[in-house]
């Protein structure tokens, strides 16, 4: 099987509620994805698919849906708060974690008709969350 990856990166900021540790406080991260597409044939280019195509699809995306937005919970308490003040922000209906954020992009991709084998988060240099085909 053939991959290729892509990396996207973009800022973001989310809490945690339920976390007993400094998480459940707003703070950002500098993200990277890793998008890895797969296939078993290469097409009459000799590719996996077109690099440019992830850009085009997936960053493009990633840049209207997720950067600079804080995202978070549907049920957390702050929202009157960012409401009041104007901020943007982005309602999911799970926890803000680098998992779940993963599992987002990768069904985005799906939509796509892309042939996603992975999406990886990296919150920063040391930690990293995906999600992947089975």
């Amino acid at each position: 099987m053939y991959t290729i990856t892509r990396e996207i990166d973009f800022c973001y900021g989310h809490r945690l509620v339920n976390h007993p540790g400094k998480c459940r406080h707003l703070h950002g991260h500098n993200g990277t994805v890793e998008i890895v597409l797969f296939a078993e044939q290469l097409n009459i280019q000799g590719m996996v698919r077109d690099f440019e195509e992830i850009k085009t699809l997936v960053a493009s995306w990633i840049e209207d849906h997720l950067d600079h937005k804080m995202i978070l919970c549907k049920t957390d308490p702050i929202i009157p708060a960012l409401q009041s003040l104007g901020e943007t922000y982005l309602l999911i209906d799970d926890p803000p974690t680098a998992e779940v954020l993963a599992k987002m992009i990768y069904d985005y991709c799906m939509t796509q008709n892309l042939p996603i084998y992975e999406v990886g988060l990296w919150e920063n240099k040391k930690s990293r969350a995906s999600y992947r085909r089975d």
